[in-house]
C-alpha cells in the first residue's frame, strides 16, 4: 500500500468502537492525523488499551449534532470519513428499536448534511453497513451479491438499510458527494469487547472466564472475516474513492472470506484450538434445543465485485484469525483479572 495516508486529516465516528478502533491504529502506523468523534467517554476499549487514545484527538458528542458534526469537519480540515458510529446489537435493536432508529439514520443524514454543508473539500466517505441490510434471503440465492434489492425485517437490519440508502442519496448527481457503502460480514478480532458477538464470548467462556450461554441451536449459517484485513481493505477504498471519485462514488462493495461456517462450527474451532473440549461437548447438548428469533439463518458473502475494483482479498483463513484473536484475549482477560 502507498504512503497514500500520512498526514491525512481523517475524521472516524465510532472511534471508540471495535472496529473504529482497529482503524484508527492501522492509519495511525501510516501517518495519519485523526479525529474520532465519541458519545461516552469509555476506557476499556481497544482504542484506550493500547495507548492509541493519546495519540488522536478524540471529541465527545452527539452523532445527530449536526453543528458539532460541521465544526469539526471545517476546523480540522478534514479530507477523508469513515462512518463507523452506530448502535450494533441486534437484541438491543429488538427491545428498544426507536434508539436504533436514532443512532443509525438520523445519525447517517446528520452527517451527511454536515459534510455537504460545510464547503470543505471531501475526498472519500467511507460508510460501514452491514450484511443484514439485505435482510432474509434462501440460502440458494447465498452469496448476497451488490445487485440484490434490500428487503430488510427486524429493527437493526431496517436501521442499516436506511443508512445505506441515504448515503447513497448523497452520492447521486444530485449531490454528488465522494461515498461509498461496505457491506462486510461478520468482523472479528482484537479489541472486540462486545462479548455478546459469538467469537469474544466464546474465547472467554474457554479460556475458563465465563460459562457459555447458547443463544441458538447452532446451526446459522455465517462469514467471518479479520479486522486487520477489514482495515486495510477500508483504507484502500478510502485511497482509491480519492484517485478516481467519478469511478468509485456511489458503489457498493460486500466483503467476506467465501467460507461459509456455523455457529457451531466456530465454537468448535474456538475451544479446540483452547483445548477445552470437555466444555465444549456439553455446549453442543444444550444446543440442540434452543431456537433463535430476530435473527436470519443464513449470511454469505463474497469478494468477487471488491477484488475487481481493488484486487483486495483477505489475508488470514479463520484459523489463522482466530490463532491471532484468541493471543490478544488470553493477554487481555488476564490483565483484566489481575493475573
Amino acid at each position: 500500500m502507498s504512503d497514500y495516508w500520512k498526514d491525512k486529516n481523517v475524521f472516524i465516528t465510532g472511534i471508540n468502537g471495535f472496529i473504529g478502533g482497529n482503524l484508527a491504529k492501522a492509519l495511525l502506523n501510516k501517518g495519519a492525523k485523526i479525529t474520532g468523534l465519541v458519545r461516552d467517554r469509555d476506557c476499556n476499549t481497544l482504542l484506550f488499551y493500547e495507548g492509541l487514545a493519546d495519540k488522536v484527538l478524540l471529541i465527545q458528542g452527539e452523532l445527530v449534532n449536526r453543528e458539532l458534526l460541521e465544526r469539526i469537519i471545517a476546523e480540522q480540515d478534514i479530507e477523508a470519513v469513515f462512518h463507523f458510529a452506530a448502535q450494533v446489537e441486534v437484541g438491543v435493536a429488538i427491545k428498544d428499536p426507536y434508539q436504533t432508529f436514532e443512532s443509525n439514520i438520523r445519525g447517517t443524514y446528520c452527517l451527511m448534511e454536515a459534510i455537504r454543508n460545510s464547503g470543505n473539500k471531501m475526498r472519500s466517505i467511507v460508510v460501514a453497513s452491514t450484511d443484514k441490510s439485505y435482510g432474509s434471503y434462501p440460502k440458494e440465492r447465498m452469496p448476497y451479491k451488490e445487485d440484490y434489492p434490500l428487503i430488510p425485517k427486524y429493527p437493526y437490519d431496517v436501521s442499516k438499510a436506511c443508512g445505506d440508502m441515504i448515503a447513497q442519496t448523497y452520492a447521486s448527481d444530485i449531490f454528488r458527494l465522494p461515498v461509498v457503502v461496505t457491506r462486510f460480514c461478520n468482523i472479528y478480532g482484537p479489541g472486540q469487547l462486545n462479548f455478546s458477538a459469538i467469537i469474544p464470548d466464546g474465547i472467554r467462556s474457554a479460556l475458563g472466564y465465563t460459562k457459555f450461554i447458547p443463544r441458538g441451536d447452532g446451526t446459522q449459517v455465517r462469514d467471518f472475516i479479520y479486522v486487520e484485513d477489514v482495515s486495510e481493505l477500508y483504507m484502500l477504498v478510502g485511497e482509491l474513492l480519492n484517485n478516481d471519485p467519478d469511478g468509485l462514488t456511489g458503489e457498493i462493495f460486500n466483503a467476506g472470506s467465501n467460507v461459509p461456517h456455523s455457529v457451531k462450527n466456530i465454537l468448535e474451532m474456538i475451544f479446540s484450538q483452547i483445548g477445552n473440549t470437555t466444555e465444549l461437548e456439553e455446549i453442543i447438548a444444550l444446543m440442540k434445543d434452543r431456537k433463535t428469533s430476530g435473527e436470519i439463518e443464513t449470511q454469505l458473502m463474497d469478494f468477487e465485485k471488491v477484488n475487481k475494483f481493488t484486487g483486495w482479498k483477505p489475508k488470514h483463513s479463520l484459523e489463522q484469525g482466530l490463532s491471532k484473536t484468541i493471543d490478544w484475549y488470553v493477554k487481555y482477560l488476564r490483565e483484566q483479572n489481575g493475573l
